[in-house]
């Protein structure tokens, strides 16, 4: 309470000493955890973190101070005053100057549910016993878990009458299987989302999970790699979570757009191209906040703007970005609650959220049975695209190759390589499943900012180039 009793003073301190508009992050952060390899404990991990991020506009031009473990009012005047100089002389250079978009006001104190908030005793439990399951398997070489309960209490305040108090929890578990033969092959997952331990158990039961990566990396140290050709894929939901981020989600940040944050994760391609078709028609993507467990689920972000669900694209014609209030004002349009920033210490960037290929009306088996030649691309692994997310290159964790609507070789080592505008107007299937997979490590930012974000999606079919590194 004395945090956010800051955090109310610090707002009006700055308007009093010429801010035009200001808006403060009160936070609180909280982290327990524990690495285990090869069944032991490496160590454990407990974290407390607070503080305020105050935000200033002045004259058209912002300005930002942070501070950690704030005691008295004292702690933070001679930073508020700071930020304003350092603004105001910034506006003084600027030609261009910021402008806010409308938004509502909002007062609300959000709990976000939690079934069972688990004890470090039970986390460690389930991870020795998938650790078991994992090493149970002849030639598996490592296994590696590590697990955490993140508690989060996020405090919202700015100069047009919005008070907002977000309190949330994130259980996450990763996984990972390595098997040795003469090569080695490893198979990864992270589970967990936005709540407690009932995301890991029953219907996502992550002890199957870790048997499940545990069989598949043994099976791959005697699959096959593939021969470079362009043909048809069939992506399961987990590799399309990841490519879904990296060439749909990356630039439909309206920031990205317009070239104003380059860092890391590059620009935009369609640039200027809303409203013109950049896909098939059966390229319909959303980003959605709403969407409960995920972990870029929100009701406020960190500008105090409503969480609502974005048509970005709709049978392949690009209808908007993400957007914060400062770029939507660029765009003529109404902010979108995409501003979001790793922690209170950071000014918010354009973010995703929670960032989808929609499901369409096929089955998966389906898919596979119509494709005479083609392969089936599981599981993320590792991405490389370009500045403008044009080219792209993307591993996944295994494949199986299709011939005459079967399922035969499992194959190892594969990149998946296209362009982005070729690869969308390829897509002529979409599955009726759908799944959200968990991002816990997404950059953006100079200085960079990690972000938690769930994508997703339906399996998918189109075409584009196969290899293995060594095929």
């Amino acid at each position: 309470m004395v945090l956010l009793d800051l955090a109310d003073r610090a707002l009006q301190i700055a308007l009093v000493n010429g801010a035009q508009y200001c808006d403060v992050r009160g936070e609180v952060f909280e982290t327990k955890g524990f690495l285990l390899e090869n069944g032991e404990i490496e160590h454990f991990t407990s974290v407390k973190d607070a503080g305020l991020g105050i935000r200033v506009l002045v004259n058209g031009s912002w300005g930002f101070y942070s501070i950690s473990n704030p005691k008295t009012i004292e702690d933070v005047k001679t930073g508020i005053s700071d930020a304003i100089k350092f603004a105001t002389y910034s506006a003084s250079l600027k030609k261009q100057k910021v402008v806010l978009a409308d938004a509502p006001s909002f007062t609300e104190t959000v709990h976000f549910k939690v079934e069972t908030k688990p004890s470090i005793d039970e986390m460690t439990k389930i991870a020795f016993d998938c650790d078991k399951l994992i090493r149970d398997k002849k030639h598996i070489h490592k296994s590696s878990i590590s697990m955490h309960l993140d508690e989060f209490s996020k405090y919202y305040t700015n100069s047009d009458g919005t008070k907002l108090h977000q309190i949330y929890d994130d259980t996450i578990i990763s996984l990972s299987a390595t098997a040795h033969d003469g090569i080695s092959e490893t198979v990864s997952t992270t589970e967990g989302g936005r709540g407690g331990m009932e995301l890991l158990v029953g219907k996502n039961d992550v002890l199957k999970i870790a048997t499940g990566i545990s069989e598949k990396a043994e099976q791959l140290i005697k699959a096959k790699p593939a021969k470079e050709e362009k043909t048809t894929v069939v992506m399961n939901p987990d590799f399309v979570a990841l490519l879904t981020h990296e060439i749909l989600g990356h630039p439909s940040e309206a920031d990205r757009v317009l070239g104003k944050e380059m860092a890391w994760a590059g620009g935009a391609w369609w640039s200027g191209k809303l409203g013109s078709q950049v896909g098939s028609t059966e390229l319909n993507v959303i980003d959605d906040p709403t969407i409960p467990t995920s972990l870029g689920w929100y009701k406020y972000d960190d500008e105090g703007v409503a969480a609502s669900k974005k048509s970005l694209i709709e049978d392949g014609v690009l209808k908007t970005h993400m957007q914060s209030r400062e770029t939507a004002s660029l765009f003529n349009t109404e902010p979108n609650s995409a501003m979001r920033a790793t922690n209170y210490s950071f000014m918010p960037l354009v973010r995703m959220a929670c960032t989808c290929i929609t499901p369409g009306d096929w089955n998966p088996e389906e898919m596979i049975r119509d494709v005479k030649n083609g392969y089936l691309i599981c599981d993320m692994k590792v991405p490389s695209i370009d500045m403008m997310r044009f080219n792209w290159s993307i591993s996944c964790q295994y494949a199986y190759k299709i011939q005459n609507g079967e399922l035969k070789d499992l194959m190892r080592d594969v990149i998946v390589m296209g362009t982005a505008p070729e690869f969308f107007n390829s897509i002529d299937a979409r599955g009726k499943d759908f799944k959200v997979r968990p991002i816990t490590n997404c950059g953006k930012g100079d200085p960079m900012q990690i972000m938690r974000m769930g994508n997703g999606g339906p399996h998918i079919r189109g075409n584009a180039i196969v290899k293995s590194v060594e095929g």
